[in-house]
């Protein structure tokens, strides 16, 4: 078998690749042994007798299988968290949606008249102030009273 050693590490600097990633075709082995400068080998990359491999990456098989798992609230026990309660749901952005959905509630029971304007802003002050939990909460209030 011809020596390609000297072709492959000069195809390996043409293609910018290790030499491990270098594939020379086995059926033009005597064109591949002639080809002594950097100008045949680029010749020989674009005729396809010298390529680089695609480098190996890592498959996203099992992680996709443990998102879908995940999505139907599996693999999310005790066991499996690493990061404080604020660290996996920024309390902020919890906060947020959490007011945004209690203010949306105010503003459709002032609309349809089911409570005043005066019990809307005496309502909507009690909810920023982070008296209410949820829309449930604010629900269970008006019942009571």
């Amino acid at each position: 078998m011809t020596d390609l050693s000297a072709q492959k590490r000069m195809a390996s600097d043409v293609l910018d690749v290790g030499e491990n990633k270098i594939w020379l075709d086995p059926e033009r082995q005597g064109e591949l042994a002639d080809a002594i400068t950097r100008e045949d080998i680029r010749e020989l990359v674009d005729e396809g007798a010298i390529r680089a491999e695609s480098p190996k990456g890592n498959s996203r098989g099992r992680a996709r299988e443990r998102q879908e798992k995940r999505a139907y609230g599996h693999q999310k026990g005790q066991g499996s968290r690493k990061g404080t309660a604020g660290g996996r749901e920024n309390e902020k952005e919890k906060w947020q949606s959490q007011i945004r959905a209690q203010r949306e509630k105010l503003r459709e029971l002032r609309d349809s008249d089911e409570i005043s304007k005066s019990r809307y802003r005496e309502l909507y002050d009690r909810a920023s102030g982070g008296e209410f939990d949820s829309v449930a909460d604010i629900e269970r209030t008006l019942e009571d009273n």
